[in-house]
C-alpha cells in the first residue's frame, strides 16, 4: 500500500492517551505514514512500545534523540509531516503550545513543524471552562491552530460533562482532511 499522507501524532499526559493508539493503528490502515511523539507523562498512561508496534517507527521521547539511522526526529518529522494531531492536549500541553515553550518533545515538535496543528483538548469540565484554558485556546486560535473538541460525554472523573476528547475516528477523518489540504 503506497503512503497516502504524513502524520504527525504528539501525545499528551491525559487518561484519553490510549485513545491514541487506536487512532494510530487507523492511520496506518489508511495508508498513513505515522510518527508519534510523546510527553514524558504521556508514557506512564501508554508505552512507547505500544505506538512503535503501531507504526513500525521509533516514537520520539526526546528533544535530543537521534534515530538508528542518524536523523534527528524533531527536525526530519517536523519538515515531512502534513497534519500535526496533538491529542489528548491536557490543560498544560495547551499552556505550553500558547506560550511557546518546548521542553519536551511534543511542544518542541509544534514550534517546527510548518503544517497545519489539530488539538484535540481533553480534560475535566473545571479545567476546560477556566479562563486561564480558554484564553490559551484563544492564543492558539488566533495563530491558527485547529481545535476539535473537547464534547460533553463521560469524564475519568466518573460523570458527564464537557471536557471529554472526540473520538479517534473524528480525530482520524480530520487529519486525513488537513493533511489534503481540504479541510
Amino acid at each position: 500500500m503506497a503512503v497516502s499522507v504524513r502524520v504527525l501524532l504528539g501525545v499528551g499526559g491525559g487518561i484519553a492517551a490510549y485513545k491514541i493508539a487506536y487512532l494510530a493503528s487507523r492511520l496506518v490502515q489508511q495508508g498513513a505514514a505515522v510518527r508519534v511523539a510523546m510527553t514524558p507523562r504521556a508514557t506512564a498512561f501508554v508505552g512507547a512500545v505500544t505506538f512503535e508496534g503501531l507504526t513500525n517507527r521509533p516514537v520520539i521521547l526526546s528533544s535530543t534523540q537521534v534515530d538508528p539511522d542518524g536523523r534527528v526526529p524533531h527536525i526530519d518529522a517536523a519538515r515531512e509531516a502534513q497534519v500535526f494531531v496533538v491529542a489528548p492536549a491536557t490543560a498544560d500541553l495547551l499552556a505550553k503550545l500558547a506560550l511557546g515553550v518546548a521542553d519536551d518533545p511534543v511542544s518542541l515538535l509544534a514550534i517546527t513543524c510548518r503544517c497545519p496543528l489539530l488539538v484535540c483538548p481533553a480534560m475535566n469540565d473545571a479545567m476546560w471552562t477556566s479562563a486561564a484554558v480558554q484564553a490559551n485556546c484563544a492564543e492558539l486560535r488566533r495563530r491558527g491552530v485547529q481545535f476539535l473538541g473537547p464534547v460533553e460525554g463521560h469524564l475519568a472523573e466518573g460523570y458527564d460533562a464537557i471536557g471529554r476528547m472526540v473520538e479517534p475516528d473524528a480525530i482520524l477523518a480530520r487529519a486525513l482532511a488537513l493533511a489534503a489540504g481540504s479541510a
